[in-house]
């Protein structure tokens, strides 16, 4: 094979020309992040993702900002609230792997949409509620939808080329866990309006539900009417043409559970995406109790944690990126480990707290550091697999929700410990399952402590998924292509050339 470097000066033919304003790599996907620009297929996707996955956000997290007013009207103890607030996020655990198998075999369009429309009755729902098991039960069938987050993930993967992939799954994740903010100042705004109309207290929070479960169908048929798998087209289409091999369940799931990559990185997500979850379910309840504030308060401040999202779990894939850039694969892991071990630290000092304002000071602090790590994890991600990156980013999240039913179930359901006593020994196992991070090793590009192997490439790293027959075949194209253009995770040993835009050509053409 040719030298790799070569793969980012090929300029794409005529007809990318005329299809793609922005500037594209031998793969079709962008080269460049235009936040601002809706141009179609990449930014188009980014927006529909991330706005899609932020209303899932908003539902499933819809009920903790009015938890006190529901807690007095279903008469919930303790143990209630806690089993809720597990069976939110318990049940996208499977419908994450599953949601990862459906992106790899019929696409994110398809698979995000029909999900997102198969949980909004749920979200309805809430608004009939009156006993704590039906409570339970529309937050489990609710917390479904966070499944999309797979399908947002594996789309921008889809659209957007290595040296930026980091960050376009950093914002698009970052800003769909911004629901999970933004939903603490929507519930209560709409609740008080709703109550200051003439609605009673305990109508006027179940009417409220209507507007996350609007949100949420109308970001389900945008996705299905404007959106697009690849940059080439959707899958349905390009299998048809035979210009995608249709791969099977098999093969995509044997080369997803047998990369032990996939299995450590499900394991820190669970701490740190897991934690956010977590922080999510307890955070209004915690302040409201401890320190006296009243519910709007309590929910401003349980906002402030979610919507650092804007910031800092984009920041996290954008570092990334920036990093790989001079330290390759090495840096990305390292400043993984860096950033969410100081997560962890910061959540043991926020459960010492007993200051309200030094309370919310160290909050925001943990919120921007565990955030952030979940862009840095997902700049590795991308990585692990090309063949089975649906199923493992499937994998990767939900080790997010196991991580934050593990947490929750064993700090903050009954009364064995003290809200402030598990955030803090929530702390000490963020620190714990984040060591394995040290494991990771890419024979192309090395781990934290041990470089590359003098004779690996990329090329075969990825190529090793493919069958001699299916090789023959062509089928491992775009797993080439993609090692082509990942070159620049060696590291500075191996610089790549900068990008040709599809509208340039080279003078030496």
């Amino acid at each position: 094979m040719g030298d790799s470097s070569k793969s980012s000066l090929q300029v794409e033919p005529s007809d990318a020309q005329a299809r793609f304003k922005m500037p594209v790599d031998s793969e079709q996907k962008a080269t460049e992040f235009w936040l601002f620009s809706f141009a179609a297929p990449h930014m188009q996707a980014f927006h529909l993702s991330w706005f899609s996955f932020f209303c899932c956000f908003v539902s499933t997290f819809a009920a903790p900002p009015l938890l006190p007013l529901i807690r007095d009207n279903l008469n919930l103890t303790t143990t209630d609230i806690g089993n809720a607030g597990i069976a939110s996020v318990s049940g996208a655990v499977f419908a994450r792997l599953a949601m990862g198998t459906a992106c790899d075999l019929v696409g994110p369009r398809l698979a995000s949409a029909s999900l997102i429309l198969l949980t909004t009755p749920a979200v309805y729902c809430t608004s009939v509620i009156n006993s704590a098991s039906s409570y339970l039960l529309v937050r489990f069938f609710t917390g479904f939808s966070l499944a999309s987050f797979v399908s947002t993930q594996f789309w921008m993967s889809s659209m957007f080329s290595p040296p930026k992939v980091g960050v376009a799954n950093g914002i698009a994740g970052g800003w769909g866990n911004l629901g999970g903010g933004a939903t603490q100042l929507i519930m209560p705004l709409v609740y008080e309006l709703i109550h200051h109309i003439g609605s009673t207290r305990f109508t006027a929070w179940r009417i409220a539900f209507f507007i996350p479960g609007l949100m949420q169908t109308l970001s389900a048929i945008a996705v299905l009417a404007l959106g697009q798998d690849l940059p080439n087209g959707n899958y349905r289409k390009l299998e048809k043409a035979g210009d995608k091999h249709k791969d099977s369940f098999g093969k995509v799931f044997y080369h997803a559970v047998t990369n032990y990559r996939a299995w450590i990185l499900a394991l820190t997500y669970g701490y740190c995406f897991g934690v956010e979850l977590t922080i999510d379910n307890i955070v209004a309840e915690y302040f409201y109790d401890k320190f006296n504030v009243n519910l709007r308060t309590a929910g401003m401040i349980a906002a402030s944690f979610g919507m650092a999202n804007i910031v800092s779990r984009p920041g996290g894939g954008f570092l990334s990126d920036w990093i790989s850039t001079r330290y390759g694969m090495r840096g990305r892991l390292w400043s993984l480990w860096v950033v969410q071990s100081i997560g962890g630290v910061l959540c043991v000092v926020l459960g010492l707290m007993h200051n309200l304002s030094a309370a919310i000071a160290v909050m925001l602090l943990f919120s921007f550091f565990v955030q952030a790590a979940c862009g840095f994890t997902f700049g590795v991600v991308p990585f692990v697999s090309r063949r089975s990156l649906g199923l493992i980013s499937g994998m990767t999240g939900g080790g997010g929700n196991v991580g934050a039913v593990i947490t929750q179930l064993i700090f903050f359901t009954g009364s064995r410990y003290s809200k402030e006593t598990g955030i803090t020994l929530m702390g000490v196992m963020i620190l714990c399952c984040t060591l394995p991070i040290s494991l990771i090793y890419f024979p192309q590009w090395g781990g934290m402590f041990c470089g590359p192997r003098a004779d690996a490439t990329a090329e075969d790293y990825y190529a090793a998924e493919w069958s001699d027959e299916e090789k023959e075949k062509g089928y491992h194209s775009s797993s080439v292509k993609f090692a082509e253009n990942s070159v620049r995770e060696g590291g500075r040993r191996r610089r790549p050339s900068p990008t040709v835009p599809v509208e340039a050509t080279p003078t030496h053409v």
